[in-house]
């Protein structure tokens, strides 16, 4: 039972024994951590530079998208900016706790939803920056009055080029991490010195000596008792 629990707590997946002590220093300036931020910030910028100005009034009552009058395309990038924006927090604190897990199967199931989440949203960002760029090499530039919008779109664009990047960082990163978990070599040996050494089973020889002390003095040799026995005298 020590063996399981010292195994369980030593490191594994990227992140030490469960329990230590919390480095912050370290968790800030690692890349993954690095890479965290910057993606938030990403989409924040994403999102919000559409949000903001990523809608225009072309003299009429109804505002367009910027990018060529095509709202699915600044709606696809709002939605794709706020799931990046809201994964990047809940992923950040999951970084900041991963490390009190002390669940191999736990810290698994972890790295392989930020695996799968990862990988899902660089291809998101890759088509959303393919979709933007599309429709703003097809967006008339008389349509932007006085090039309103005109610089929310180039960030946005911008932007969620970059996004692809940082978040196939973190997919690799995450995928890193899942190939350390599996060497085994990360796992603690204390738990193999804990264990008592089993002794072997003792040999027949093993015991021989000790029953010498009942072996009877008188000889084995019927003719050397014979002989050195003598008739008593009176």
């Amino acid at each position: 039972m020590d063996g399981k629990i010292k195994m369980e707590g030593a490191g594994s997946f990227g992140a030490g024994r469960a329990g230590s002590a919390f480095n912050a220093i370290a968790f800030i300036t690692q890349p993954q951590t690095i890479l965290r931020i910057l993606s938030w910030i990403f989409a924040m910028v994403v999102f919000g530079s559409i949000v903001n100005e990523g809608y225009v009034n072309n003299g009429s009552e109804r505002l367009r998208c910027v990018f060529n009058r095509n709202n699915d395309a600044c709606n696809y990038s709002i939605v794709v900016g706020v799931g990046a924006f809201l994964a990047s927090v809940g992923f950040f604190a999951l970084d900041i706790y991963f490390p009190q897990i002390s669940s191999v199967k736990d810290r698994k199931k972890a790295v392989l939803l930020e695996i799968v989440f990862s990988g899902l949203w660089t291809f998101l960002w890759f088509v959303g920056f393919c979709f933007l760029a599309n429709q703003w090499q097809r967006t008339l530039q008389k349509d932007l009055l006085l090039g309103q919008g005109k610089v929310a779109a180039q960030a946005a664009v911008a932007f969620s080029f970059f996004s692809i990047i940082t978040w196939a960082g973190l997919t690799a990163r995450a995928v890193q991490r899942y190939l350390m978990g599996t060497d085994m070599t990360l796992f603690t040996t204390e738990h193999v010195d804990d264990k008592p050494v089993s002794q072997p089973y003792p040999t027949p020889e093993a015991t021989v000596g000790p029953t010498d002390i009942y072996k009877t003095p008188f000889s084995s040799n019927p003719d050397a008792a014979q002989k050195d026995y003598q008739v008593p005298t009176y």
